[in-house]
């Protein structure tokens, strides 16, 4: 089964890569370890074995420094492949739930289309919004796809208050005043605070009163902790973070052609 490799590493998923290859370096530099080191049969390695390893190691360097650019790659090989697999049994033990949209759930493009791409985003997330018109424009170029949008707080406590103002709305209106809320919140350029709420809310046309009230009830709560609960058993990282058909999945920004050809690659299988 096919994986599309992250299009852009989270920061710290990159740490951990930078630091097992520190690691794998110092390995190759330094020799074999004091404690780990086996001679076969015979034990460990003495000391004397072990200088003269690391001699050996460190005069093929000097001829052939491709051999630490080779172990490098391996071990950047190994990596990957172990985080595609452990992604693959997450969306593989996930696949139902990210199939079947909940009710608290909106739906970009026709409800029914044989493709659905679940994305989680963060309405402080900078990327989510750039990738807005984006989403708009492929629902309406491929009328076989559905965007199914799962709000998650991952930034903070503003990013806690936005998300609970647009699930809030959809209580209020179902996904048309999901979309509405959603739209003013992420095009508004101020600092979110309970106040700023209010006045979205009632620019989207919602009763800013019962979305405060609907804000801090326990639907909405259930709501977000179930799309939290869910982004974490898939191991999300970030935001922008679109799953395709409950079988892929690409983190970070990307823009409509990037979505378009993973859309091709999955219809092709």
């Amino acid at each position: 089964m096919p994986y599309f490799a992250p299009v852009r590493p989270p920061a710290r998923r990159a740490a951990r890569r930078r630091a097992a290859l520190s690691g794998v370096a110092a390995a190759i530099l330094l020799g074999l370890s004091t404690t780990g080191a086996r001679a076969g049969d015979g034990g460990t390695f003495t000391a004397d074995q072990r200088k003269e390893i690391v001699a050996i190691v460190r005069d093929a360097l000097k001829t052939d420094p491709t051999i630490l650019t080779d172990a490098i790659a391996a071990l950047r090989a190994g990596a990957e492949a172990q985080e595609q697999a452990t992604t693959r049994d997450a969306l593989a033990a996930n696949r139902a739930a990210l199939g079947t949209p909940a009710p608290t759930d909106a739906i970009l493009g026709a409800p029914h289309a044989r493709m659905t791409i679940v994305e989680f985003y963060d309405p402080r997330c900078p990327y989510c919004r750039k990738v807005l018109p984006d989403l708009d424009r492929l629902v309406h170029d491929d009328p076989d796809v559905r965007i199914v949008e799962k709000v998650v707080a991952v930034l903070g406590p503003a990013s806690l208050l936005t998300a609970q103002a647009i699930a809030a709305a959809a209580l209020q209106g179902g996904q048309d005043a999901y979309f509405r809320m959603q739209r003013a919140i992420m095009a508004d350029s101020q600092k979110p605070d309970a106040a700023r709420i209010r006045t979205l809310a009632a620019q989207a046309g919602l009763d800013p009163d019962r979305l405060a009230t609907d804000m801090a009830g326990s639907a909405v709560a259930s709501t977000l902790r179930a799309n939290s609960t869910l982004a974490t058993s898939i191991h999300l990282e970030g935001t922008p973070t679109f799953v395709f058909d409950g079988r892929y999945v690409i983190p970070g920004a990307v823009d409509l052609d990037e979505l378009k050809a993973a859309i091709a690659k999955v219809r092709r299988g």
